[in-house]
């Protein structure tokens, strides 16, 4: 250490220096806390909202132990008795939906991507319930035609097929037109009948999750089919409840993504700094 050459300011600049860096280092530090609290915060409302959903006043229902007469027994443990539990399969099939595999690689080849055009949904797009698109791969609209079949529209759900299974995101305004890739599934369902951005919550749950770890196939990747993934329970609340379900933890995503773009602003001001 002795022999490092190392560039030496002033005392009064090097304390300057310090400050500087000092106080967006608890910048920082304070912004990676504020995101675990909300995380943490999250966590305990989607058990809470996954167990026990909204009354008609909008308030948590009372617990199964508080409450037993507001609750039945399901494949997935105690449920509000005006839920549904049903696998996915069954419940795609009262309301018109369903579920399909994304292009396989013959039909989409690596040299079909290019700079500019239609972007193609990835599982490694599919984070936290958003697509991202800083890295998503794009191809030529006369392409993207011949695979209309593909195409995700508004309350679609893609879920990642292979590899990491808890991705899943619902298609909004932004997404609608874009193509559903390889490696993903595309669900399609009523928007009378079921809310995308709730089952694509509820997916990402430990309920469905250890399902999924449950039933996936392959030995060197997990990965999951059609029959699989129709074998799957979930519970199904009416329409208005996915609605205030997915309503509130969107709003904490919401902060949550804030912060983590604040914190990104931060350390990047810092690097320059």
């Amino acid at each position: 250490l002795a022999k490092l050459v190392i560039k030496l300011p002033s005392p009064q600049e090097q304390r300057k220096i310090a400050r500087i860096l000092t106080t967006l280092d608890n910048l920082i530090e304070k912004t990676e806390a504020l995101i675990a609290k909300y995380q943490a915060i999250k966590q305990g409302m989607m058990h809470d909202l996954f167990t026990r959903g909204v009354d008609s006043s909008g308030q948590l229902r009372p617990t199964q132990q508080q409450a037993p007469d507001l609750y039945k027994q399901s494949e997935l443990g105690w449920i509000p008795k005006d839920w549904d539990s049903k696998r996915l399969g069954e419940k795609l099939k009262e309301v018109d939906g369903w579920l399909q595999t994304g292009p396989f690689g013959s039909q989409l080849h690596s040299y079909e991507y290019v700079t500019e055009g239609v972007p193609v949904i990835m599982p490694q797009e599919i984070n936290n319930g958003v697509v991202e698109t800083e890295t998503i791969a794009r191809i030529a609209p006369q392409k993207a035609l011949q695979m209309r079949r593909h195409w995700v529209d508004i309350n679609d759900i893609v879920f990642s097929r292979r590899g990491d299974l808890c991705r899943s995101a619902a298609i909004g305004e932004r997404e609608s037109g874009w193509v559903c890739g390889t490696g993903c599934f595309l669900l399609r369902v009523s928007k009378k009948a079921i809310d995308a951005e709730w089952l694509s919550h509820l997916y990402r749950h430990p309920f469905i999750q250890r399902q999924v770890d449950a039933n996936a196939v392959g030995s060197t990747m997990p990965s999951l089919n059609n029959s699989v993934m129709g074998r799957l329970y979930f519970t199904f609340p009416s329409l208005a409840e996915q609605r205030e379900i997915a309503r509130r933890i969107s709003a904490i995503d919401s902060s949550i993504r804030m912060e983590e773009q604040r914190r990104s602003k931060a350390l990047l001001t810092k690097s320059g700094l």
